[in-house]
């Protein structure tokens, strides 16, 4: 016997009526991070040695800058999705899961506002 409606079993949606769309965004943004963070890491092995100068003016072209800024998104908003589930597995008590939530997208948007913002910045450098 079951708890769920008829139409939450079609559904298929459990207790909180949702979560799958975050689930997705996960799987999304980590098959996302493969290509990208091995880009990333090739690129700058390549660079290895080379001045700062020289990295920066590389890293300001515009197809590494669009790689870079699409790294960032994805990083933030996995990191963010996988840290919430975290927070809501482990955390006790609704308002005290609420403000952790709250405070670690605050900190994370940040993050990750001042990521896009360096990178903004040194592409579009006079």
């Amino acid at each position: 016997m079951t708890m769920r409606s008829t139409l939450g079993r079609v559904r298929g949606l459990g207790p909180a009526q949702g979560g799958v769309a975050d689930w997705w965004g996960q799987r999304v943004t980590a098959a996302a991070l493969v290509p990208l963070a091995a880009w990333f890491v090739i690129a700058l092995l390549a660079h290895f040695g080379e001045g700062a100068p020289q990295t920066a003016a590389w890293l300001a072209g515009p197809w590494n800058a669009v790689l870079l800024l699409a790294l960032l998104i994805a990083l933030f908003r996995h990191l963010a999705l996988g840290l919430q589930v975290v927070i809501e597995d482990y955390i006790q008590g609704e308002p005290a899961r609420l403000a952790a939530v709250l405070g670690m997208k605050a900190v994370l948007g940040l993050f990750w506002l001042a990521g896009m913002v360096a990178v903004l910045k040194l592409t579009f450098r006079g």
